[in-house]
């Protein structure tokens, strides 16, 4: 299984009036042939700014990516011009938005915008494109799917719209899925079956699949790597495996500690990051994570951590990360589950 997607050094900013916000600074990766990495982290972390800066879909102005690469298949996509940015757009790179209901243009039928990128990447013409489009509305699971590529968005509820915004990042067989937050708005029952209709297809086609979510129940289910975003920087990366059994970050702690158990007593209650993240335009001298930390010290005030080995092939950015370790482990034993 080789590399299929490279992200080094990845740095975009927003200049505004009031400064400069730092969305995502210096973020680096690799995505491997057919596996699931999955980027979590809270709103405003940078996980969407990021996904974007891979297909260079950030408005400008006032966004600008001022430095990085990003490799597929050892062609850097942000020095290509925009006429080979497009083929590469729907085409080796699908992508599901976060709000399906603002994806989808509400003045033309679903036909219409599915049967477009078969047009202008397959190459189909009308009613061939017609017909591969009821075929990939069938495969997610919606049913008299010829009839309904006649229907508008607002025709579908919104586990469904998300269906047809699957079929139509997997309708050109891309090598790479960007999900950004595709179970957003979603109840429990459909976000399963959205998910599992998502990874079945990629597994089909043999995809690739970066999922952006603050849900940590679908990294548990789905991802086989996970990086942790805040303050537009990736603070610990590994295995889904070590991220669950064995975070070093004190943001990760807090992120599992903040999550609902079923093996926990009702009364027991439920953990929360205390504080808020920090202003992306004046970030605090050293870690940005340190006004929310309780496992400070005085280096964290003067140092900005780099990502440092925790693990075989699970790094952390913490001057702490063997005490934040141990906190969880004790936490785990008072609890019985380890």
């Amino acid at each position: 299984m080789g590399v299929l997607l490279e992200v080094k050094d990845l740095a975009t900013y927003f200049f505004t009036p009031e400064g400069i916000v730092k969305a995502v600074d210096g973020i680096t990766y690799d995505v491997m042939e057919g596996e699931t990495l999955a980027i979590v982290g809270e709103s405003g972390c940078g996980k969407s700014v990021g996904a974007l800066s891979i297909i260079r879909l950030i408005a400008s102005p006032p966004g600008k990516t001022v430095r990085g690469e990003v490799l597929m298949n050892g062609e850097d996509l942000l020095k290509m011009d925009d006429s080979q940015m497009r083929k590469i757009r729907g085409n080796r790179i699908g992508m599901v938005f976060q709000e399906p209901m603002t994806s989808l243009n509400p003045v033309l039928t679903i036909g219409v915008q599915m049967s477009e990128t078969l047009e202008l990447h397959q190459k189909l013409g009308k009613q061939a494109a017609m017909k591969r489009a009821a075929e990939l509305l069938q495969m997610v699971g919606i049913p008299d799917a010829e009839r309904r590529l006649n229907d508008y968005p607002h025709q579908f509820s919104g586990g469904m719209r998300q269906r047809v915004m699957i079929a139509m990042a997997m309708s050109c067989n891309p090598k790479l899925l960007i999900a950004d937050e595709p179970t957003t708005a979603l109840d429990v029952t459909i976000q399963a079956q959205v998910l599992e209709v998502m990874k079945r297809i990629a597994t089909e086609i043999g995809a690739a699949i970066i999922v952006i979510t603050h849900n940590l129940g679908v990294v548990a289910r789905y991802a086989d790597r996970v990086n942790v975003m805040y303050a537009g920087r990736i603070v610990e990366r590994g295995s889904a495996k070590d991220i669950y059994r064995n975070p070093y970050h004190p943001y990760t702690l807090g992120l599992l500690r903040s999550v609902p158990r079923l093996d926990l007593p009702k009364k027991e209650k439920l953990e929360v990051i205390e504080g808020f993240p920090p202003d992306l335009i004046n970030l605090p001298q050293g870690c940005p994570f340190r006004p929310r930390c309780r496992f400070a010290v005085e280096r964290c005030a003067a140092e900005m951590p780099e990502l440092m080995t925790v693990g075989p092939n699970h790094t952390a950015a913490c001057f702490q990360a063997k005490d934040v370790n141990a906190s969880f482990l004790e936490l785990q034993r008072s609890r019985g589950i380890v």
